[in-house]
């Protein structure tokens, strides 16, 4: 997986050329990656649902994170991004399927990891009154955690310090340290782009 080859841009976006994966987080090199936000509404309550990422992970293991995302290989579109919601959640998607929200930046920097994101964002909107069947790759995701938008995004703005979700607390650390522009363009989107539909 770290030998994967990744297309490598710069801050603006121009293509620059190619680098492993390895690579791309050890030098904080921007390359593309495919996000999709699966989105329920539940009694007039629109909740997001959350990826717990695997114990078993490299980075960031057994923490909240977006519901399918993955990087796009140096051979890849984003079109083919739509393969990492088969992989990670067994359930196959069409990009027909997905609301496009278009391109968004991400940094994760952590001493050593420097990870630059030109994130393709969809959202994915679940019909009303089903229940996805999840299938999770035991390498991969533990679980889906749903959290209301609204909770969601007063404790990421640190309105609230923590909220509890099946009698666990959760709090801004059980998250993915995505940056506060990233995660404030998700939920900006998600409410102009997919609450329209409910």
């Amino acid at each position: 997986m770290e030998d994967e080859q990744l297309n490598i841009f710069d801050s603006k976006g121009k293509f620059t050329g190619t680098a492993s994966r390895a690579d791309a987080h050890k030098k904080g090199l921007w390359h593309e990656t495919f996000h999709c936000w699966f989105i329920s509404n539940e009694e007039d309550r629109v909740f997001i649902h959350f990826q717990l990422r695997s114990p078993y992970k490299k980075d960031f293991a057994s923490m909240l994170d977006i519901t399918a995302a993955g990087h796009l290989n140096s051979d890849e579109d984003v079109k083919d991004g739509v393969r990492e919601i088969k992989e990670e959640l067994g359930i196959s998607l069409t990009l027909n399927d997905l609301i496009y929200t278009g391109t968004v930046p991400d940094e994760i920097v952590i001493d050593d990891f420097n990870d630059r994101e030109l994130c393709h964002v969809f959202i994915y909107k679940i019909p009303e009154n089903t229940e996805p069947d999840y299938v999770f790759m035991d390498d991969e995701v533990a679980d889906i955690v749903k959290i209301e938008l609204s909770a969601f995004e007063k404790l990421w703005s640190e309105k609230t310090y923590s909220i509890n979700i099946d009698s666990k607390s959760i709090n801004r650390n059980s998250f993915v340290p995505h940056e506060n522009r990233y995660i404030d363009t998700v939920i900006k989107s998600i409410k102009q782009f997919a609450l329209q539909y409910f």
